[in-house]
């Protein structure tokens, strides 16, 4: 690859199979921790009004928001900027990561706009979620968090399975 990024995400995209569907230069670099930050579904998704993830950011350096870290060509991060709604849904922001061996990167990721309570998650969605989480080894407190998360059964079959179809 000629320029590239790192790229931290915690979300659908911690799926490598996801992230590679929209942005195919991405190439998993190892597993990180954004400090300070929490794991929310409360981002209100602009196409089919579910619950989606956001890194929340917290007084208490002790919350912890863990996740994957990806090197991607840089000319393809308007691709996932608008994947990600980047100015609609997402600000994309660059934020220090710490990775497992101590050392700190910084890597664009994206926050949400505004946060909306009482959404749920399509269960589709958080699929992609628990499919990066296992992928990439998490830490079993935080998957179990993840699990416990309640969904909704997404309505549109059709949608649900073009999502899902990635891991056929």
């Amino acid at each position: 690859m000629s320029n590239t990024i790192f790229y931290f995400a915690y979300g659908s995209n911690m799926s490598s199979a996801r992230l590679q569907a929209r942005v195919g230069s991405a190439r998993n670099i190892g597993v990180g921790r954004l400090m300070g930050h929490c794991l929310e579904f409360h981002m209100l998704s602009r196409i089919d009004g579910s619950a989606e993830c956001d890194a929340y950011a917290k007084e208490c350096v002790a919350d912890v928001v863990h996740g994957v870290l990806f090197r991607l060509d840089a000319r393809e991060l308007p691709v996932l900027d608008r994947y990600e709604g980047r100015g609609i849904a997402y600000e994309r922001v660059m934020l220090e990561i710490e990775c497992p061996d101590g050392g700190r990167v910084y890597a664009h990721t994206y926050r949400a706009l505004r946060a909306e309570s009482g959404v749920l998650p399509f269960d589709g969605y958080k699929a992609h979620v628990l499919n990066g989480a296992r992928e990439h080894g998490l830490p079993a407190a935080y998957w179990a968090h993840l699990e416990s998360v309640p969904v909704v059964r997404d309505g549109d079959a059709a949608r649900r399975a073009r999502e899902l179809a990635i891991y056929d």
